[in-house]
C-alpha cells in the first residue's frame, strides 16, 4: 500500500532539499506543494489579477493546465521551474495561497497524486489539510537567522546577490504573515514529529527522517 510522508515547516527551513534527499533514499516519489502554489501565483500576477479578485481566480484556474513531475512545474506546457524560484514569488505565494479558492482548486491535484504511489510530501498544510491521514508526519523549522544564511549561500551560489539582512528581514516578515492569517495559519500538524534542524545538516536531517520512516516500516512488515 502506497503511504505518505508529510514534511510541514516555515519558509526556508530546508522543507525541499530534505523532502528530495528523503525521496531519493526510501526510493519514491517527491512532492513539492509549494511549487505549485508558486506556480499558480507567478501565473496570476502575470495575468493581472488580484489577490481579491475571487471571481477572475476561479475562471483563470479552471482553464489552466497544471503539471508536476517531481521537480519539473509546467503551465499550459511552459515551463517555468525555474521562474519561481525568487523572492518575489515566495512573497506572491503567500499572498495568494491565502485565498480559499485557490487553495481549495489546488487541494484536489496535490491529493491525487498519491494515486501514482508512495510519496515524500513537504510544504504548507501537508500534515493537516492536504494529506491529514499521512501515516508519517513532521514539522521542520529553524530559526530564522539560520534560515537566512542558508537562503543568502544557496543565491550566492546560483550567481543570486543578496543582502543577507533583506533575506532575514523577508523571512521575518513571512513568519509573521504565515502564523497570524486567517486561512490555514502556519501550525504543527497534529501527531508530527518536530524537529529543529539550526544547528544539523541537510545529511544528519535526512538521515533522522530517513530512520524514522523506515523504522516504523520494518516494524509494520514484521508484525
Amino acid at each position: 500500500m502506497p503511504y505518505v510522508v508529510t514534511i510541514d515547516g516555515p519558509a526556508g527551513a530546508g522543507k525541499s532539499s530534505v523532502a528530495k534527499g528523503l525521496a531519493k533514499k526510501l526510493g519514491v516519489n517527491y512532492l513539492n506543494t509549494g511549487a505549485i502554489y508558486r506556480a499558480v501565483s507567478l501565473f496570476l500576477n502575470d495575468a493581472g489579477i488580484a489577490p481579491d479578485e475571487d471571481k477572475k481566480i476561479i475562471e483563470a484556474l479552471n482553464k489552466i493546465k497544471l503539471e508536476i513531475n517531481n521537480e519539473q512545474v509546467l503551465i499550459n506546457g511552459n515551463d517555468v521551474t525555474q521562474q519561481i524560484r525568487t523572492p518575489k514569488i515566495d512573497g506572491l505565494a503567500s499572498v495568494y495561497s491565502a485565498v480559499p479558492c485557490v487553495r481549495e482548486a489546488l487541494l484536489e491535484i496535490q491529493q491525487r497524486q498519491i494515486n501514482y504511489g508512495s510519496l515524500i510530501v513537504e510544504g504548507r498544510d501537508t500534515g493537516s489539510v492536504i494529506f491529514p491521514e499521512a501515516e508519517f508526519k513532521f514539522f521542520l523549522t529553524a530559526t530564522p537567522e539560520a534560515r537566512a544564511m542558508r537562503r543568502f549561500i544557496q543565491n550566492k551560489n546560483k550567481g543570486i546577490h543578496e543582502n543577507y539582512d533583506d533575506i532575514l528581514k523577508s523571512i521575518k516578515q513571512r513568519d509573521k504573515h504565515d502564523s497570524e492569517r486567517k486561512i490555514s495559519p502556519l501550525s504543527v500538524p497534529e501527531g508530527a514529529v518536530f524537529i529543529d534542524s539550526s544547528d544539523m545538516t541537510e545529511e544528519q536531517v535526512i538521515e533522522k527522517l530517513f530512520s524514522h520512516v523506515n523504522n516504523l516500516l520494518r516494524s509494520k512488515k514484521e508484525s
